[in-house]
């Protein structure tokens, strides 16, 4: 057995190559092998977002606090709420982040493949954002 202590692991901020706006990443688990789940918890203020992006294993998204907005391609904007969970299947591309005037916080769960959990791609326009 073993105990992650909450606050054991800095924050960091969500870098402005993945991400339009003020994002919070709290890393919560990595796996350790055999194992391969990953998860962490994400803050979003208001208006920000992911860019782009697919997982080769898809995502599971909780959100916890907040409002939010998630969209995969082609289909319409989503508005997400606490107690909201979103699959995304592998190689869906989508993006996700807060409402334009709330904060949104979620749990993000992938899996690696090969070393990788994510493909990152173009940012989510301030158009496709308001659409």
């Amino acid at each position: 057995m073993e105990i992650f202590r909450a606050g054991s692991t800095p924050s960091r901020v969500g870098p402005a190559e993945w991400f339009t706006g003020t994002v919070r990443i709290d890393a919560l688990f990595n796996p350790a092998a055999p194992g391969r789940v990953q998860g962490a918890s994400v803050t979003f203020e208001p208006g920000a977002r992911t860019a782009w992006h697919t997982h080769p294993l898809g995502q599971t998204i909780y959100v916890t606090a907040g409002l939010g907005r998630c969209q995969r391609e082609g289909g319409p904007i989503e508005e997400i709420r606490p107690g909201d969970v979103v699959f995304f299947a592998p190689g869906e591309k989508h993006w996700h982040g807060a409402a334009p005037q709330n904060a949104m916080t979620h749990i993000a769960i992938q899996e690696v493949q090969n070393g990788k959990v994510v493909d990152w791609m173009e940012h989510v326009s301030d158009a496709q954002y308001g659409a």
